[in-house]
């Protein structure tokens, strides 16, 4: 008869028929994609990690408030041509600040998935599509808001 002391449960509850991404990678999903793109990575990874519904949402919520601290930072360095060459900076700080938050939600499952000795999935083909839907998402949506502020 088995100890219950000795039983596995870091895996309890998890998928482990699909394996996350490694959680730096999402970065660089957030620094060419933007917010959108790396929200979309994260709620997927969070999910594979087995990470609660509540900080799923969380997540979601989190890449809401950086979309919205985009368009504030689109708007006030839209109106000035002169810092207008660092609306791409601005953007782009927002944006790994928000992936920063997100993988810190992620980072006690993706702990417990390492001790599994399990490799990651690759994050290739998810991450550009990521990365080019999420570009183009937010470039439509600060277009509409330049015209709308």
């Amino acid at each position: 008869m088995p100890d219950e002391l000795l039983r596995p449960t870091i895996g309890a509850g998890v998928d482990m028929s699909v394996r996350p991404w490694r959680l730096m990678s999402q970065a660089y999903v957030a620094f060419f994609g933007g917010v959108i793109g790396s929200t979309i990575i994260a709620s997927l990874n969070a999910r594979r990690l087995g990470v609660d519904a509540a900080k799923r949402r969380l997540i979601l919520l989190i890449g809401a408030g950086g979309l919205v601290a985009v368009i504030a930072v689109s708007s006030l360095l839209n109106g000035d041509d002169d810092l207008a060459s660092g609306l791409g900076v601005g953007i782009r700080v927002v944006a790994i600040l928000t992936c920063l938050a997100q993988l810190r939600l992620q980072r006690p499952m993706d702990r417990a998935f390492q001790l599994r000795g399990t490799d990651y999935g690759s994050l290739w083909g998810p991450g550009i599509a990521a990365t080019i839907g999420g570009a183009i998402a937010e470039a439509l949506i600060l277009l509409i808001a330049a015209r709308v502020l």
